[in-house]
C-alpha cells in the first residue's frame, strides 16, 4: 500500500513524539498529570512511562485507523474528490496532538502556565481547518456531517456542508476570544461546538423535509 505525502508527514510527527517523550522522560515525576478539569486543575494522573509515551502510542493506532477508513468506505471514490482537504485535516489533527503532548510534558517538567489557555489557539486552528474539510466533503459514510437526512440526499448533504464549513470557521474564531477570559475559557469551546452541531442536525432535517414533505 503506497503512502501519501501527508501519511509520511504523520509518520514523522509520531517519530518526533517518541523522541520528545524520551527527552522529557528523565525530568518527569513518578506520577504524571494527565487530565485537567474546566478550572485548569489537575484531576488525573498516570505512571511516568504512560505519561511520557501514551500519546505517541495512541497516535499509532489513530494513524492506522485513518489509513484504513477512507479505503474501505463504500463511497471511497467520493473521498478521493476531496482527499487533499482530508489530508490537510489529518496532518492538522496530528500536529494538534503533538502540540498538546508537548504542553503536557512541559507542565509536568516544572514549567508554570495555564494549560487551558495555551490549548485554545491550537483548538481554534484545528477547527478552522475542519471548516475547510466540511465545506468540501462529498457524500460518504466516514467523513462529514452524517445525519439520516444528509446521507439520504446529496442536495441536503451539499447545503448542510456548505453552511457547516462556515459555522466551524466562525466557532474557531469564538474559541480565540476565550484566551482573554481564562476563568471561563472552556465555555468558548463547548458552547459554539454544541450550538453548531445541534443547528446543523436541525438544518439538515428541515432541508430534507422541504424536498420530501410527505
Amino acid at each position: 500500500m503506497k503512502l501519501r505525502a501527508s501519511e509520511f508527514a504523520i509518520v514523522a510527527i509520531i517519530i518526533a513524539s517518541f523522541s520528545i517523550g524520551a527527552y522529557f522522560y528523565p525530568s518527569l515525576p513518578e506520577k504524571v498529570a494527565s487530565h485537567w478539569n474546566t478550572r485548569s486543575e489537575v484531576d488525573g494522573y498516570l505512571d511516568r512511562f504512560w505519561g511520557a509515551f501514551l500519546m505517541p502510542i495512541i497516535s499509532i493506532f489513530l494513524f492506522i485507523l485513518f489509513l484504513i477508513l477512507p479505503r474501505i468506505d463504500p463511497k471511497h471514490k467520493n473521498i478521493e474528490k476531496f482527499r487533499n482537504y482530508f489530508d490537510l485535516f489529518i496532518v492538522a489533527l496530528f500536529c494538534f496532538l503533538l502540540y498538546i503532548y508537548i504542553l503536557t510534558l512541559a507542565w509536568n517538567s516544572g514549567y508554570v502556565f495555564d494549560l487551558g489557555q495555551f490549548m485554545l489557539p491550537g483548538l481554534a486552528v484545528l477547527f478552522f481547518v475542519t471548516g475547510y474539510l466540511v465545506a468540501n466533503a462529498e457524500p460518504n459514510w466516514t467523513i462529514g456531517i452524517r445525519t439520516p437526512w444528509t446521507l439520504s440526499s446529496d442536495k441536503v448533504w451539499k447545503k448542510t456542508h456548505d453552511l457547516g464549513g462556515k459555522l466551524f470557521k466562525i466557532a474557531s474564531l469564538v474559541m480565540l476570544i476565550g484566551i482573554f477570559f481564562p476563568l471561563c475559557a472552556i465555555w468558548f469551546v463547548v458552547v459554539p461546538l454544541l450550538a453548531v452541531a445541534l443547528f446543523l442536525v436541525i438544518y439538515s432535517y428541515i432541508e430534507y423535509k422541504k424536498d420530501n414533505p410527505k
